[in-house]
């Protein structure tokens, strides 16, 4: 990744000098136009549709009471599925009917290949999800659990996730952190500690009230995701950026923004 940015860092640099505006996804998309090409960037979040996700129905035949969710490509190493399944015994020793649904493409017969029939028996593989369905999915969940090790610029599936009304158990990366405000909207754990991960479960499933906090506060805190919000702040900077402003920087104190123009 870092040749491929040393490569094409001459093609970009003057095209990003022509920009009156840049906008980021996050504080570490920002972060990396900074260190890699010297240039500021305005950090607006992707959008979501949360009344898609509001609007999702519980599936009888998913929920049990302590299911953990997980969705993602699953055979792809840094989305942290064996992370999540080695934490498993851990969290059984506290939660004895803890079981995961697990969502997405990929080989299931390889996720499971030496995986103990007593950690078996408490997965269930959905398969790849419509949008309805993922909706449904994390209203079926009592948590879901983000494992990711390294690789997000954002996490939109927190995101979608809250929106639903799952709590979140993400691991510490960096984008992840950001994204829930250092802890403020989700449960973090240890990156790539099974450990870790299963302490945080155990914490999280074990406390309803706790929960229902989780819910009700990610459910607020993803309004700031709604397109509703997001497409009027990437307006704002279409516009200072058509009128000529010198450029647009993120504030100091939130993800929101300020127009710095000469007077």
């Amino acid at each position: 990744k870092q040749k491929a940015i040393f490569a094409v860092g001459p093609i970009l640099e003057p095209v990003l000098e022509k920009l009156n505006a840049r906008i980021a996804v996050s504080e570490m998309a920002r972060e990396t136009l900074k260190v890699h090409f010297d240039t500021e960037a305005v950090v607006i979040p992707n959008g979501i549709d949360t009344k898609k996700y509001q609007a999702g129905v519980r599936n009888g035949d998913w929920y049990r009471p302590h299911t953990l969710g997980f969705l993602g490509r699953f055979d792809e190493e840094r989305k942290g599925l064996d992370v999540l399944i080695k934490a498993i015994p851990e969290i059984a020793k506290a939660i004895p009917d803890v079981r995961v649904l697990i969502a997405g493409p990929g080989s299931q017969e390889e996720v499971l290949r030496g995986v103990d029939a007593s950690v078996k028996n408490r997965l269930q593989f959905l398969g790849r999800l419509s949008e309805a369905q993922k909706a449904d999915f994390f209203k079926s969940i009592d948590a879901y659990v983000a494992p990711n090790t390294h690789g997000e610029s954002f996490g939109i599936i927190l995101a979608e996730a809250m929106a639903a009304g799952a709590p979140i158990i993400a691991s510490d990366i960096k984008a992840f952190t950001d994204l829930l405000a250092d802890g403020k909207y989700g449960k973090a754990f240890t990156n790539k500690s099974s450990k870790s991960l299963a302490q945080s479960c155990i914490t999280v499933l074990g406390d309803t009230e706790r929960l229902n906090r989780m819910r009700e506060e990610g459910l607020e805190y993803s309004q700031s995701f709604d397109w509703s919000y997001v497409a009027s702040q990437i307006m704002d900077v279409y516009e200072v950026a058509i009128a000529g402003g010198n450029g647009v920087a993120l504030a100091s104190e939130n993800r929101g923004w300020r127009r710095l123009r000469n007077e």
